[in-house]
């Protein structure tokens, strides 16, 4: 999260506190490739060079309006069977808290993940129940979000952004 007067500032600011702003960041489509893992923040700074050319799934939001809630989130769904890709999506709402957000980029991920895997689920049913009929189906081994979120200041930009860092 970053908060500048000036909004390409609070960009940056944001690049900062997410630890990527020596990097130049291209926006990918939302798969999970095959085989990929998840590592630690710290693991993955490390293997980072300044302006590398980096790959990265990214939910952004601002706003200059006092107390207005943004949030930037990116929803990951990984299959049981490693073989297989997987999903992620990007959600960034205006008026959601953190934990709405992330449950909502979640469930847009496990969604596309199960309808690609074959999965009968009813649409209508809430993200709860139909969180547990992916993971019993024994085809989603796994699905997690992560989300920032913020209320606007007076005077300032506020500027949240959430990324998936895509490295080989």
């Amino acid at each position: 999260m970053g908060r500048h007067r000036e909004y390409l500032s609070s960009f940056e600011l944001a690049l900062r506190d997410a630890k990527v702003e020596g990097c130049n960041l291209v926006t990918v489509s939302s798969i999970f490739p095959p085989h990929c893992v998840r590592i630690s923040v710290e693991e993955g700074v490390k293997l980072l060079c300044p302006g590398q050319i980096t790959f990265a799934v990214m939910a952004r939001n601002a706003t200059n309006e006092y107390n207005r809630l943004v949030a930037a989130s990116v929803g990951v769904a990984i299959p049981a069977d490693e073989t297989q890709y997987g999903y992620m999506s990007e959600h960034q709402p205006l008026g959601e808290s953190a934990e709405q957000s992330g449950e909502y980029a979640e469930d847009l991920a496990a969604t596309m993940l199960a309808t690609t895997l074959g999965i009968e689920f009813d649409p209508n049913k809430d993200w709860d129940e139909r969180e547990g009929l992916y993971k019993m189906s024994g085809k989603i081994i796994n699905s997690y979000n992560i989300t920032q979120s913020a209320e606007g200041e007076n005077g300032v930009w506020t500027t949240v952004i959430s990324c998936a860092i895509l490295l080989p």
